[in-house]
């Protein structure tokens, strides 16, 4: 870690963490936390959902919500990145304050309820964004709206033209009633709705499904089937936890959804169950929890073909993306893989 990412990172965590994140948003546009790009090798190099990565690391959605630093991103290491989520109309969001550091925990429980620029604004900003780069966008419903399906269409309709991806999230726990949205027959209308609009784009983008931890066996089993009758491109699990076992930090009853530390081993089941479930007909994108290239591994070998981190940013800094990619490798290396894709699920029955 550089001198002027450990000042920044000390100042920013005695920030209120909103203030923070908006110092870091800023820090990216003026360069400070920039790089040379990914870390990639034959090893790490790989396709997910017909998309070239030069490394399976990704950045989740929620840090970029606006669209604001594409570029900056794209040079700090990951391997693809994810903004937003983006709603049709443009809102505040819920109350603040909304964003909690759970420090002891090296956790966030955040409640900030899909606050955007509206899906114009970000498109004008998608649109400007570097040629290279694989770049998504998750979409998202307006807390209003009267019929939520419909917005998940006209963002993918208005802003898909300027990304790689896009991302169905029905499993945001900070607007009311999303997540009953993965309910089977709610699902199903909604992903086919999506599933259509994305035909009648002029470029056909892989469409991904991000998914809840708090999930019944029975869930995940419908939601699996959905995902394979309607030919969802890829999984991501998970989203955000609801529960609050075993934490320790001052704000760990706070409402709102907790990522983090805390969340790696339930992640990780729910994982290991969807990848049983889908059994390789879906690829998974691991999420939760991750801090080091051990546990985007573990994730790996529970059955992702890429992972996704971002809390462990507010405490390791940017250049954490590096050394999880540059580690990653190292691990396969020594146990004899010579790609990647080897390594998916070997372990996946430890969390079954």
């Amino acid at each position: 870690m550089r001198i002027i990412e450990k000042i920044g990172l000390s100042v920013v965590n005695k920030m209120d963490p909103e203030q923070g994140h908006k110092l870091a948003i800023k820090s990216l546009n003026m360069g400070l936390l920039g790089g040379k790009g990914p870390y990639t090798s034959p090893r790490l190099h790989s396709t997910l959902a017909g998309l070239d990565l030069p490394n399976p690391i990704g950045l989740a959605a929620g840090f970029d919500k606006n669209a604001q630093v594409i570029a900056p991103l794209l040079r700090t290491g990951f391997g693809f990145i994810e903004v937003g989520a983006a709603t049709p109309k443009p809102q505040d969001g819920n109350p603040k304050p909304r964003l909690f550091r759970l420090t002891e925990d090296r956790a966030s429980i955040n409640r900030f309820g899909f606050n955007n620029d509206g899906m114009r604004v970000i498109a004008n900003r998608l649109s400007q964004r570097p040629d290279t780069g694989i770049v998504g966008l998750n979409l998202g419903a307006n807390k209003t709206s009267s019929h939520r399906a419909i917005d998940y269409v006209k963002v993918l309709e208005v802003c898909g033209p300027y990304v790689d991806f896009a991302t169905i999230n029905v499993s945001s726990p900070n607007t009311e009633k999303l997540r009953d949205l993965q309910g089977r027959s709610a699902l199903t209308a909604l992903v086919a709705g999506v599933m259509e609009t994305r035909e009648q784009l002029d470029k056909r983008i892989p469409i991904f499904l991000k998914v809840a931890p708090d999930l019944t066996p029975t869930d995940i089993e419908d939601i699996s089937y959905i995902a394979r009758m309607l030919r969802i491109d890829a999984v991501i699990a998970t989203n955000t936890t609801i529960t609050r076992d075993g934490l320790i930090s001052e704000h760990r009853n706070e409402t709102g959804g907790l990522s983090g530390a805390p969340l790696f081993e339930m992640s990780t089941q729910v994982l290991a169950q969807f990848s049983a479930s889908l059994e390789g007909e879906v690829p998974l994108i691991g999420v939760g929890g991750i801090s080091s290239a051990e546990q985007a591994y573990t994730k790996i070998k529970a059955g992702a073909s890429a992972v996704q981190l971002y809390t462990a940013l507010v405490y390791d800094g940017f250049s954490l993306v590096n050394k999880i990619a540059r580690g990653l490798d190292k691990l396969l290396e020594q146990d004899g893989y010579k790609h990647v894709s080897q390594a998916i699920g070997v372990e996946r029955d430890i969390y079954l």
